[in-house]
C-alpha cells in the first residue's frame, strides 16, 4: 500500500477521528470521512481538508481503502447492507479494515459479502484507546486473508506499535473478545479491592501501592486505580462498551456450552451502569457502584 492511497473512515468519534489524524500526520491522503452524525464528520473534514461525504456510497467511490470505526453489530451490518446505501455499492477493488469490536461472526459475514463484490476485508482490532490512537501506537490484531494483510500492513505499521496478525476472519475478534472480557473483569476486581478497603477505613493511595507490589498488580491498576479512587471516569472505553464487550465473550462461551461465571458478574456490574445513567463514564466508573460512600447502586431501577 502506497501512502499515495485514498483512504475513507466511517465512524469518526473519538477513536476513528484520532486514526484519521495520525494517518494524516504521516503521509495519507484522507479521501472521505462519514458518521451518522453529519457535523461531527463535518468538523473533522475541515480539519483534515476531506471530503464530509454525504453518502457510504460516496465513501467507497472516493477511496481505496476504507477503515470502520463503528459501535456494534447492527452499526456494521448497516454500513455493509446488501441494499440501498452501503460501503459495498461500486467495492470492486477496495479494502475495508474493520476496527470495531464486534461479534467474530459479523466480521466473517462482511468479508463475505466483500468478495461476493471483488473486495477484500480486514478485521484490525484495537486493544488499545484514545491516546494510542492519536499517537500511532494502538496494539492491533488482525484477522483476514493474508493477502489483504500484506495490503495494508504498511498503513497498519503507522497505526501501531504492536501489529499481529491472528489468522482467518473472525479469529481476532476472538481474541479482542477475550482481552476485553479479561480487562472487565480485572477492572471489576479492582473496583470492589478499592471499594472495600474504602470502607474499612484504610488509606487507599496506600492499599493502591500494596496491589501494585503484589498478586493484585494489573494493568488495570495502573490505568483506572487513581482515577477510581479519585472519581475521574474521563471517557476513554466506557462502560456501556465494556457491557458489549463482555456479552460478546459470554455469547461465545455459551455458543460453546461454558460456563464463565466470572464474566456474567462483570457483564451484570456494566448493565448495571448503563441502566442508572453512567454507560458513558469510562469503565473505572464502575467504581461508583462498589464505594459505599458512593451508593450509585441505590438508583439502580426495579
Amino acid at each position: 500500500m502506497a501512502t499515495t492511497d485514498r483512504i475513507g473512515v466511517v465512524g469518526v468519534g473519538r477513536m476513528g477521528a484520532n486514526i484519521a489524524r495520525r494517518l494524516k500526520d504521516v503521509g495519507y491522503t484522507i479521501a472521505a470521512v462519514y458518521d451518522a452524525r453529519p457535523q461531527v464528520a463535518q468538523e473533522l473534514a475541515a480539519e483534515l481538508g476531506a471530503e464530509a461525504a454525504p453518502t457510504l456510497v460516496r465513501v467507497t467511490e472516493s477511496s481505496d481503502v476504507i477503515i470502520t470505526v463503528v459501535t456494534d453489530d447492527a452499526a456494521m451490518r448497516r454500513i455493509f447492507a446488501t441494499s440501498g446505501d452501503s460501503l459495498l455499492n461500486g467495492a470492486k477493488g477496495k479494502l475495508f479494515v474493520n476496527c470495531a469490536t464486534i461479534s467474530p461472526q459479523v466480521h466473517v459475514e462482511v468479508e463475505k459479502l466483500a468478495n461476493e463484490r471483488g473486495a477484500q476485508s480486514l478485521e484490525a482490532c484495537m486493544a488499545s484507546s484514545i491516546p494510542q490512537a492519536r499517537e500511532g501506537t494502538l496494539y492491533l490484531m488482525c484477522g483476514g486473508t493474508r493477502e489483504a494483510f500484506d495490503r495494508v500492513k504498511s498503513m497498519l505499521e503507522k497505526m501501531s506499535s504492536s501489529l499481529k496478525y491472528i489468522g482467518r476472519s473472525g479469529s481476532a475478534a476472538q481474541v479482542k473478545a477475550l482481552v476485553n472480557m479479561v480487562m472487565n473483569i480485572n477492572t471489576a476486581g479492582l473496583a470492589e479491592g478499592l471499594g472495600l478497603g474504602d470502607a474499612l477505613g484504610l488509606n487507599l493511595d496506600m492499599l493502591r501501592e500494596v496491589f501494585g507490589q503484589t498478586g493484585a498488580a494489573s494493568r488495570v491498576l495502573v490505568t483506572d486505580g487513581e482515577d477510581m479512587q479519585n472519581r475521574a471516569h474521563d471517557c476513554f472505553f466506557s462502560a456501556a462498551h465494556a457491557a458489549k464487550d463482555s456479552g460478546i465473550a459470554v455469547a461465545l462461551a455459551k455458543e460453546r456450552g461454558l460456563d464463565l461465571p466470572l464474566a456474567t458478574a462483570t457483564k451484570e456490574q456494566f448493565d448495571t451502569m448503563t441502566a442508572i445513567g453512567l454507560g458513558e463514564l469510562d469503565k473505572s466508573g464502575i467504581a461508583e457502584l462498589t464505594f459505599l460512600s458512593r451508593r450509585a447502586r441505590e438508583r439502580t431501577p426495579a
